[in-house]
């Protein structure tokens, strides 16, 4: 009876984190594409990425560049092979949904949302929308679904790797130049909500065996990981609240110190946000991928 329990509380807490994180995107969408003062923020961070640019170049390049359709196979059939030698054939299925669920809602979205022209960022009016990043929930994917495959013994260390490279990939999209800060912030946002979903996945198909030891809870790190995000995002407020003080000015006529702000900050939050969104599934992986009895 109280395996039960704590299995509809998980299943609970699933839901809300789903719900959240859906809720967010569409506050992120309707305050970065659909208002002037969001696309003005979005366009000088973009700019402000020119600071620098030379010497970053080709580190940014090379990480955006393993992430190809190839590169995202071969990670999809890596973490499905760790589940399998683990005998977990519902975890290789549930891990491969959520890097495929949260690529092609990423696609489609990009497809189906539309960016208002307000004049901003003429440069850009063209290519159209761009939200959420490809590129960045490729790699965030990834992240979460080896969280969820890998064993309790490394799974902190995936934890910290996964979400320091996606929060890397992100922050790469934005300083080549190839995505806006809000695109990062809003693909990290779909992963968020496809986990969850594959949480709820896991929780139905577990077996009767399964045993939720406490022991096997990573609480400290899903702390410690959430909190350095928390202070992150906070940062990046901090950083964005100071610019949308300043009159607001074509981004290409602004100073370097406006511009520095504005990418550096935009930076903050994104890989602040990939940080939550990671702790989040950490705190809670325990529950959905526990050990079997026998």
């Amino acid at each position: 009876m109280r395996v039960r329990a704590a299995r509809g509380w998980t299943a609970v807490w699933l839901v809300v984190l789903a719900l959240a994180q859906a809720v967010a995107f569409v506050v992120v969408w309707r305050a970065a594409l659909h208002t002037e003062l969001g696309q003005w923020v979005d366009t000088v961070a973009l700019t402000g990425n020119r600071i620098g640019q030379d010497r970053i170049a080709e580190p940014v390049n090379r990480v955006l560049n393993t992430m190809s359709a190839l590169s995202l196979l071969v990670a999809t059939a890596v973490i499905g092979f760790i589940a399998l030698i683990r005998r977990r054939v519902a975890l290789a299925i549930t891990a491969t949904l959520l890097i495929a669920g949260a690529n092609a809602t990423t696609q489609l979205l990009k497809y189906v949302l539309d960016r208002p022209e307000y004049g901003i960022d003429p440069e850009r009016a063209v290519a159209g929308n761009s939200l959420p990043s490809g590129h960045t929930a490729v790699a965030a994917s990834v992240a979460l679904a080896l969280i969820l495959v890998l064993p309790r013994t490394v799974r902190v260390l995936g934890a910290f790797v996964g979400a320091g490279y996606a929060a890397v990939a992100g922050v790469a999209t934005l300083s080549a130049g190839w995505h806006r800060p809000s695109d990062a912030v809003a693909a990290f946002l779909v992963v968020g909500v496809w986990a969850a979903l594959a949480g709820l996945l896991l929780l139905v198909t577990q077996r009767e065996q399964a045993q939720v030891e406490p022991a096997d809870a990573h609480r400290v790190a899903a702390v410690v990981l959430g909190l350095a995000g928390a202070l992150a995002v906070v940062s990046s407020g901090l950083a964005l609240s100071w610019l949308v003080d300043l009159p607001r000015l074509d981004p290409d006529q602004m100073g370097r110190r406006s511009l520095f702000v504005g990418y550096a900050g935009s930076a903050a939050g994104i890989a602040g946000s990939m940080a939550i969104v990671a702790a989040l599934v950490l705190a809670v992986v325990h529950r959905l991928v526990p050990r079997i009895k026998g």
